[in-house]
């Protein structure tokens, strides 16, 4: 429900707006771009050379990177009925990739085996394996280009291994934003040779004067739904933020994809963040939404400074470090398939597909729930007014009492029960989703004044037939109130299915219909039956009188009807 009246949902792109299916599509080594064919995890497919094939694992700069693709790498690929993978879906795009050159895992782990791990964080942006061969050790990193270039001193193009000049460095970064524009995700990979392994083995002493190698381009396509329910939010009045942790350009190409990006003042990397006051962010923040080269620390900030704005954040998240904005946020939404234990403990939802489109469909849901929440409380709220109005106008009129209290018990138990039960299942108008987020409180002044308006017009009703009917007797009378006043609820149970639209433009409720006949049913029991009339002090109608109380209580349907024309014509 608290998602059916957010403003912003701060979202991940992979594997939420994409399919999280890596692929490996372009290799960059050597000052060269090379394609590779193949789809999803079967380890089939071509090296391409300006289209003809060439053997990559023959040359040392293919042969080194593909080495690295498969030893710095904590994912599995086996073959069961189909190739499929354990681990992370970047990682094992990287072992198909490997595999396409008959390079495996587990046979170069036979001849260089793992000694060390420093292990990715989103801080470093990057990951290192060590390997022992005959004669020394080797470290292969993989990581975010722009930011393990900088851990390069060397960089081998061809056969030889050449000093990273200023030049060089250009036309690599140059390259992975080539690369970036096309929608890949881009990895930078690099390898150092160590005679000796280190006493302490950490980030700086490991990740430095490292030799470049190159790049890999792999694409991660949107989930077949991902537009449509991006653009399903956007009408519903709902901003989309989409935060990344890939290249700036990569974020764009996929923003455009999804109608997301509205200039380049709404895109932000996490360097420029960091540079941020709280202060400033607040006042930047509404503009933004697209984040790129994020941490999960910047998250919290992100969350903290849109609801300083006012805003119903929900938040999307899968790791450890994502719980503090999964926490912060009014709608913490944690991934079910690939978050952690921390991450669904912290959230307050788990989406167990993963995908956006559940997330737009959850926000309907949520519509729906309230919604129907102020139809109930329209409903009773209007009924239970006209009941206490009839009895208290009665009494200032001199009249008899129009209703026993066997009567009011009767209809608040089974009468209004059981349409109002119905009106919690109805379903949602065809327009919830154009709709702006709500903001007022469930009852409201607007609420008021149509519970209001239908009391009384029920209260007047059902005094008018009373009076009408009580020179044939006041058992008879009150049993035309009685039944009046049902059928009144019956009629008005209609008009509260929407509040500007017409009941009988709104999809039907079978349930509901099942309810009104039910209680119709039982109040012609009431009235009909002998030992009934005993038990509620009711007598037999005639059919005029029956016709009567039944065109008396379609009133409040027509004055329904006539009030949401009015509205109708006053807003064309």
């Amino acid at each position: 429900e608290t998602l059916g009246s957010c403003t912003v949902i701060a979202t991940d792109k992979t594997g939420t707006l994409t399919k999280n299916e890596m692929t490996a599509r372009q290799i960059y080594i050597s000052k060269t771009f090379i394609d590779v064919s193949g789809v999803g995890y079967a380890p089939e497919g071509q090296f391409l050379l300006a289209g003809k094939p060439i053997a990559l694992e023959q040359s040392l700069a293919g042969q080194l990177l593909l080495r690295t693709c498969a030893l710095c790498n904590d994912a599995s690929l086996f073959k069961n009925e189909d190739w499929q993978i354990a681990g992370d879906p970047t990682e094992g795009a990287l072992l198909t990739l490997a595999g396409k050159a008959n390079l495996w895992k587990e046979k170069l782990l036979e001849q260089y085996p793992q000694v060390a791990e420093l292990s990715f964080d989103s801080s470093r942006k990057r990951m290192s394996t060590i390997h022992k061969t005959k004669q020394e050790f080797i470290v292969f990193t993989k990581g975010a280009p722009d930011i393990l270039i900088d851990c390069c001193k060397w960089v081998l193009i061809g056969e030889k291994i050449r000093p990273l000049t200023t030049q060089i460095k250009k036309e690599i970064l140059a390259a992975n934003l080539a690369m970036a524009k096309k929608s890949l995700r881009v990895l930078g990979f690099a390898y150092k040779p160590l005679k000796s392994l280190p006493t302490k083995i950490e980030p700086k002493t490991i990740e430095k004067e490292l030799v470049w190698i190159g790049l890999v381009g792999l694409v991660d396509p949107l989930r077949p739904d991902a537009i449509e329910a991006v653009h399903q939010v956007q009408k519903a009045g709902i901003k989309v933020v989409m935060i990344t942790g890939d290249h700036v350009e990569t974020a764009k190409a996929i923003a455009r994809e999804l109608s997301l990006l509205r200039g380049e003042q709404s895109v932000i990397e996490g360097a420029e963040l960091d540079r941020m006051s709280d202060k400033e962010l607040e006042e930047l923040v509404e503009q933004i939404t697209i984040y790129a080269r994020v941490s999960p620390e910047h998250k919290i900030r992100i969350v903290r400074a849109l609801q300083a704005k006012g805003h119903i954040v929900a938040m999307t998240g899968d790791g450890v470090n994502d719980a503090p904005a999964l926490k912060a946020a009014d709608i913490g939404i944690a991934m079910g398939q690939r978050g952690t234990d921390v991450a669904k403990e912290a959230s307050a939802m788990i989406l167990q597909d993963d995908n956006f489109a559940t997330i737009a469909a959850a926000v309907k849901e949520g519509r729906t729930i309230y919604a129907n929440i102020k139809k109930f409380l329209r409903y009773l709220l209007s009924s239970n007014f006209a009941e206490v109005a009839i009895i208290f106008a009665a009494s200032l009129l001199f009249l008899p009492l129009p209703l026993l209290a066997i009567h009011i018990l009767w209809i608040n138990l089974l009468t209004d029960g059981l349409p109002a039960l119905a009106l919690g299942i109805d379903p949602p108008e065809p327009d919830i989703m154009q709709q702006k987020p709500r903001k007022e409180q469930p009852i409201d002044k607007a609420m008021l004044k149509t519970i209001l308006l239908v009391s009384t017009i029920i209260t007047i009703g059902t005094l008018l037939i009373f009076y009408y009917s009580l020179p044939k007797g006041l058992k008879f009378a009150q049993t035309v109130a009685f039944s009046t006043l049902v059928f009144f609820e019956m009629f008005n149970v209609y008009n509260t299915r929407s509040e500007k639209k017409s009941a009988f433009s709104l999809h039907s409720n079978k349930w509901l219909n099942l309810a009104v006949l039910s209680s119709v049913v039982l109040q012609l029991l009431v009235t009909y039956l002998p030992f009934a009339n005993t038990l509620f002090t009711t007598a037999p109608l005639d059919l005029k009188t029956l016709a009567l109380t039944i065109a008396v209580s379609s009133t409040v349907l027509i004055f329904g009807e006539l009030r949401k024309f009015a509205f109708k014509s006053t807003k064309t």
